[in-house]
């Protein structure tokens, strides 16, 4: 079974925390500086919120997402978009969102860009992924 990822930017990491504990009636699966992920157990939602940086735009979808079952349906699901003719960008083995993932992304007409990946675990410290600073490490999953 697949999990819908929505990952949103938010300007007040700790109100929007707040806020979805008490919308989901649940506290968070993951909490790192800059990030936190639910879980909820009304339904197969993975909900990230990242705090934005200064001057960055926020809004209520940074991308969205599949959590799929295992990494040969990650491959599966990626042969079968390729077949279709969809340009994609894999990253495979990538750590990301204070996880390592295999995953592919795909950008819809209107620019949404949406990632099918599996979390193959997840990690203590926040990698500083393609050269960025550690403060960054966590905004590494909203695409390129």
């Amino acid at each position: 079974m697949a999990n819908v990822h929505v990952h949103m930017t938010v300007s007040d990491l700790q109100k929007s925390q707040a806020f979805y504990a008490s919308l989901f009636g649940t506290e968070p699966v993951k909490v790192r500086p800059g990030y936190v992920k639910f879980l909820p157990p009304m339904g197969p939602l993975n909900l990230a919120l990242s705090q934005g940086r200064p001057g960055e735009a926020v809004g209520p979808v940074n991308h969205l997402g599949l959590q799929v079952d295992s990494p040969a349906t990650v491959a599966r699901e990626l042969a079968r978009v390729k077949a279709a003719g969809l340009p994609v960008r894999e990253e495979m083995g990538v750590d990301c969102c204070h996880a390592n993932q295999d995953k592919f992304w795909v950008t819809d007409p209107d620019g949404v860009e949406w990632e099918v990946y599996h979390l193959n675990y997840d990690l203590e410290e926040a990698p500083a992924p393609r050269g960025l600073p550690m403060a960054q490490a966590a905004a590494c999953c909203g695409g390129a």
